[in-house]
């Protein structure tokens, strides 16, 4: 069965006459004003240049963060020592930073009224839990201070914390030696 466009006598099949439509707008929307089309020589490359020796690449990912540089490093009596402590150094909830004119120290610390006994043993329980080695503790002296020595599994490396009770605050002097990695 033939289907005819209604007041088309050529009877002509629908389909013939849409083939005819479709490659007229083809054409007519593919006019150019002149202007020639890209070549092969001049089209955008789809691929990047690679880069030669004399360039030096940058990171691009934008959640990258370059590594903290080092704190400076100092010579005191009991030795090198780095002027602060790595991030992941375990710290006595709710001390502050403060000074005591008492010397150059990786940290010294405000622990406020903590009881100088309590401080030291958190200091022990975190850092043997950390893979830190006790070498000694001592205290509480004639002035109430209590001192521990630690050393790290590498050879170098060792810490001192001295717990000083200080008029109503308890002063927590940490020594971080210089032998230790920081991170």
């Amino acid at each position: 069965m033939r289907t005819h466009l209604p007041g088309y006598r050529s009877g002509l099949p629908i389909a013939l006459v849409a083939a005819g439509l479709t490659t007229f707008l083809l054409i007519g929307c593919s006019a150019t004003d002149g202007t020639p089309a890209p070549t092969a020589a001049s089209a955008p490359s789809a691929t990047a240049p690679k880069p030669t020796a004399d360039l030096t690449l940058l990171p691009t990912d934008p959640a990258a963060t370059p590594k903290p540089t080092p704190p400076s490093q100092t010579d005191t009596p009991w030795g090198r020592i780095w002027d602060g402590l790595p991030a992941d150094f375990p710290i006595y909830p709710g001390v502050r930073p403060t000074e005591t004119g008492q010397g150059p120290a990786s940290a010294i610390l405000d622990a406020g009224t903590a009881d100088p006994g309590m401080v030291m043993n958190f200091y022990q329980s975190a850092l043997e839990a950390a893979g830190w080695i006790t070498v000694s503790s001592s205290g509480p002296r004639e002035d109430g201070s209590r001192e521990l020595a630690s050393v790290n599994i590498h050879p170098a490396c060792q810490l001192q914390i001295t717990v000083t009770p200080l008029g109503g605050s308890t002063i927590v002097t940490i020594l971080f030696g210089a032998g230790c990695p920081f991170s």
